[in-house]
């Protein structure tokens, strides 16, 4: 183990709790590593955290590498951990885990970087908005702090999505809110997501599980399957066709709801319909949100969709609210910490030194 002025002892503590993730060996030069990133202030390079941590004079930079490229160590199975730590520090007993789900692109250059390709980038200027580079579809739990009246996400699995590869950015959703799930077994979970994820893949998600989700415009929506006639053939799967979010919003009743989102209480305007989006999660039966700003009679200005039947409009367009925060945290891990500035290119290094960096954000707030 490192001296104690090489690693702080109050976050010795907090990475001991991950130690089972780790060979002894191995856990040392992790935790020499997420001091490293916390404390440099140059580049998030796998040398600079070598430097942040003031052990390049100590440590080959080869230590540093292959902790990246070839040791024991699994991203997913340290994601388990630190989601189990998230929730005994900073979640109520036995309240519901509010999970967001997004993707973002990390820019590289060079044909023989793993993953990298040209892809959608929501931060890409220009109206084309792509870039070239890596993507990673992240997974996090959101969490109150004493200290800030907006909600945090705290990051706990993150996985490389190849363009040509076997899973989309929903099927790989879905694999890792399926994991989450089997990890937290006992709890309530209520996924939020923008309009990039819906379909196949979510139709079959576990009972404690929600998913809510912004709905495209162009999405059709059905009447639930009417009862059987006991004529032969098979009985119909959907009812009539209700219409586009904008066709509805022409026929539902918008009513007044005070709903606290984005740190503030506001008065907004909403319309709630149980139906079926049959092209998405098939004949399982979803709530449809309406929201409008103001008084207008015409339209709309958001349209939710949850799997969620219990929850009314209010908090479902707050908890849809609470998925701005996982753009925040990808904006303070790539400015504080430099998450995607290291530029290693095989495969395992790629698919785990991403993941690494957004797991020492959510280690440094539990800290």
């Amino acid at each position: 183990m490192l001296p104690d002025p090489t690693v702080p002892a109050s976050l010795l503590a907090v990475l001991g709790a991950l130690r089972g993730s780790f060979t002894s060996p191995t856990f040392s030069t992790f935790a020499a590593l997420v001091t490293g990133l916390i404390a440099n202030t140059g580049r998030g390079t796998v040398t600079g955290m070598l430097l942040g941590a003031n052990l390049t004079r100590h440590w080959s930079h080869d230590r540093a590498h292959s902790f990246f490229a070839r040791a024991r160590w699994d991203p997913q199975t340290l994601g388990a951990s630190l989601s189990h730590l998230v929730v005994r520090s900073l979640v109520p007993d036995g309240a519901a885990l509010t999970v967001v789900v997004d993707d973002t692109l990390f820019k590289r250059r060079g044909k023989k970087v793993f993953g990298a390709a040209w892809q959608h980038d929501g931060s890409a200027a220009g109206r084309d908005g792509i870039g070239y580079g890596t993507c990673f579809v992240v997974l996090g739990l959101v969490v109150d702090l004493p200290f800030l009246a907006r909600p945090v996400c705290l990051p706990v699995a993150a996985r490389l999505r190849r363009p040509k590869g076997e899973q989309t950015k929903v099927e790989l959703a879905a694999s890792m809110i399926r994991f989450l799930a089997a990890c937290h077994w006992g709890r309530h979970i209520d996924v939020v997501a923008d309009a990039a994820y819906h379909g196949r893949a979510l139709r079959d998600l576990p009972v404690s599980v929600t998913f809510t989700t912004r709905l495209p415009s162009h999405a059709v929506l059905y009447a639930l399957a009417p009862p059987p006639t006991g004529r032969r053939g098979r009985p119909r799967l959907k009812g009539d066709r209700l219409g586009t979010p904008a066709e509805l919003a022409a026929t539902l009743t918008f009513t007044p709801q005070t709903v606290t989102r984005y740190g503030r209480t506001q008065t907004v305007f909403t319309a709630e319909a149980t139906c079926l989006w049959y092209g998405s999660f098939h004949t399982q039966t979803v709530k449809l949100v309406l929201l409008r700003e103001d008084v207008t009679d015409t339209g709309y200005d958001l349209a939710l969709v949850s799997t969620d039947l219990t929850a009314s409009a209010g908090p479902l367009v707050a908890r849809y609210a609470s998925r701005w925060s996982i753009e925040v945290t990808f904006g303070e891990a790539r400015s504080l910490l430099g998450v995607g500035q290291a530029r290693n290119r095989t495969p395992r290094a790629i698919e785990r030194t991403v993941p690494f960096g957004l797991y020492c954000y959510t280690i440094t707030v539990i800290w």
